[in-house]
């Protein structure tokens, strides 16, 4: 993992990352407050935005990744090669990153298996001011997904 700040991120991550700032303020957060935004990047350089959904049933909650990764599918996108998260709560602002929780990481872990890459993971504070470059692969070790089932996911890369 890298730990650097905005004005060092490449032009594709900043975007990425801008993407998910914007989103962010669409959370559905009545319960936590929490604002949370993530954006997916396509192969084919398409960016699909999703922020988290909350329910009293606290269970049915989805977290942003979760929902950016539901729409693309809904899209007809499955191959990625990035995403950018960044967070803030109601009346604060993030001093450390937001990584993704163990339901998201497994998501995008299979996400990347259908994608055949490892798919770069920005991390940022709500003022850009601390932001982590990761990678699926280095958030889940030990990863266990539909390959390892002997499931054949080329029908599904679309």
């Amino acid at each position: 993992m890298d730990t650097i700040n905005y004005v060092h991120l490449s032009e594709h991550q900043k975007e990425l990352l801008d993407k998910s700032e914007q989103v962010m303020e669409t959370a559905y957060n009545p319960y936590s407050h929490f604002f949370v935004g993530a954006a997916l990047r396509t192969t084919d350089d398409n960016i699909i935005t999703g922020s988290n959904v909350e329910n009293a049933a606290y269970g049915l909650t989805i977290c942003a990744e979760r929902s950016a990764i539901l729409r693309a599918n809904a899209m007809g996108y499955r191959m990625f090669k990035g995403l950018a998260i960044i967070a803030r709560g109601e009346v604060f602002d993030t001093e450390e990153v937001s990584a993704s929780c163990g339901s998201c990481r497994q998501m995008l872990y299979e996400s990347r298996q259908i994608s055949e890459q490892d798919l770069e993971i920005v991390l940022s504070t709500t003022k850009k001011d601390k932001i982590v470059i990761t990678s699926i692969d280095e958030l889940l070790p030990l990863p266990f997904g539909p390959v390892d089932l002997g499931i054949d996911i080329k029908k599904y890369q679309t």
